[in-house]
């Protein structure tokens, strides 16, 4: 398409604009990953010490006597030194840029991805708190803000969903960006989600409805009805978005005219089950348990992509590191909404054993259409509202000409 190609580029600053305000956060992160890897190295020195066979369960609990003592000192040095640190710097903090730097927005997408669950919890000044943006910008809720930013509002508007690790921003790929194509097609505005995908999807899910509650019944114009397009994990909060909505008997779910899904994997990613495996062989010895907690530390959000989570059910009672099985509550489509499902593959023709099991490098393509042998849990799309993409990756769908051909007619 020719209208794609002479899309606008975002202006992106040549160097990173990190803050006082980061560098705390990052501090406070190599500080608990200090601490926690001390206690790695206990566990496995007390396991040496009780002489554990090279299989069974691994030394449970800190090491005694001097040695216990010593390992005491080394987490309580690596903590006052933190606090020491922290403290200077939250003294000499000033307020971040309004516009960050796209590189430093890409780093904290990607540390909020891995670790965001750890970082909210903590209150580390890393943790993203979920908002809606407007060409990069945090865009003002309330009547009069969103007045402001949209004088000439119609009853309209798309609203896109990044996946894990990314940001508003990395909706740009290679000169494209769906949301500029979709604001000239439609003549609508495109709002993004810029959110904590480390956080599990339900909860994310959750926000995401409450602010396009809020949004709905502060648009300039009443009436407004929306479109949701959801990239890779995306798809899921937009999914469980719409679910919360449903309990809560929210306003905008009934405002819901489209929802796209861009190489969603509605039924897990094989390379999280994969992760999974790999931590369980290497617990199985006690010398090697303390290296599996270590490759282990991963985000909510990460694990609730090895089934495809929505809901709280699906993860709620399982432990830290999510369920081995999959225990997913049936959540359907919502009903009366067109929903459209973009899968890809990386070969030429979509066969073989590299199509059915590689898919687009993350997701398999029965995962991004929802297909499952269980019928409760798969998601009914006829063949009409699908697309497969072939020779592409995973994020070469945020740049390929069919996709945002597809776009364009489906939300038309």
């Amino acid at each position: 398409m020719s209208d794609v190609t002479a899309l606008a580029v975002l202006p992106a600053p040549a160097r990173p604009a990190f803050t006082l305000a980061d560098l705390r956060g990052l501090v406070q992160l190599g500080i608990d990953a200090g601490v926690g890897i001390a206690g790695i190295a206990e566990q496995l020195h007390g396991t040496i010490l009780a002489g554990r066979a090279p299989l069974g369960v691994p030394h449970e609990g800190g090491t005694r006597g001097l040695t216990g003592f010593v390992y005491g000192r080394v987490r309580g040095g690596i903590r006052l030194a933190g606090r020491g640190v922290d403290g200077l710097l939250k003294r000499l903090e000033t307020e971040p840029p309004a516009a960050s730097a796209a590189s430093r927005e890409a780093v904290l997408a990607a540390v909020n991805g891995l670790w965001g669950d750890h970082l909210a919890a903590s209150g580390n000044p890393l943790a993203i708190a979920m908002s809606l943006r407007l060409a990069g910008r945090r865009l003002g809720l309330g009547r009069e803000a969103l007045a402001a930013a949209f004088p000439d509002a119609g009853t309209r508007a798309v609203v896109l969903v990044h996946g894990l690790c990314m940001n508003d921003l990395q909706w740009q790929r290679q000169g494209y960006h769906h949301g500029q194509l979709l604001a000239q097609a439609l003549d609508c505005p495109v709002l993004a989600v810029h959110y904590n995908s480390g956080l599990h999807v339900s909860h994310n899910g959750a926000h995401l409805a409450d602010l396009l509650e809020r949004l709905a019944r502060d648009w300039p114009r009443p009436g407004l009805r929306l479109s949701l397009v959801g990239h890779s994990m995306g798809g899921l909060v937009a999914r469980s978005a719409i679910a919360h909505a449903e309990r809560h008997h929210q306003a905008w779910r009934e405002r819901l005219q489209a929802l796209v899904c861009l190489g969603t994997p509605h039924q897990g990613a094989l390379l999280e089950r994969a992760g999974q495996l790999v931590d369980a062989a290497l617990g199985a010895s006690p010398y090697l348990a303390p290296f599996a907690r270590l490759l282990g530390v991963r985000s909510a959000g990460i694990n609730d992509l090895r089934w495809g989570h929505v809901r709280d059910e699906d993860w709620c009672g399982h432990g830290a590191g999510g369920p081995a099985r999959d225990h997913r509550v049936p959540t359907p489509l919502p009903d009366g909404v067109p929903v459209y499902l973009v899968a890809a593959t990386t070969v030429a023709e979509p066969r073989g054993l590299r199509h059915a099991v590689l898919g687009d490098g993350l997701v398999t393509v029965a995962s991004a259409w929802g297909e499952h042998r269980d019928p409760a849990l798969a998601l009914a799309v006829p063949a009409s509202r699908k697309r497969l993409v072939t020779q592409a990756g995973h994020w070469d769908l945020l740049s390929r000409a069919e996709v945002a051909e597809a776009l364009c007619g489906w939300l038309a």
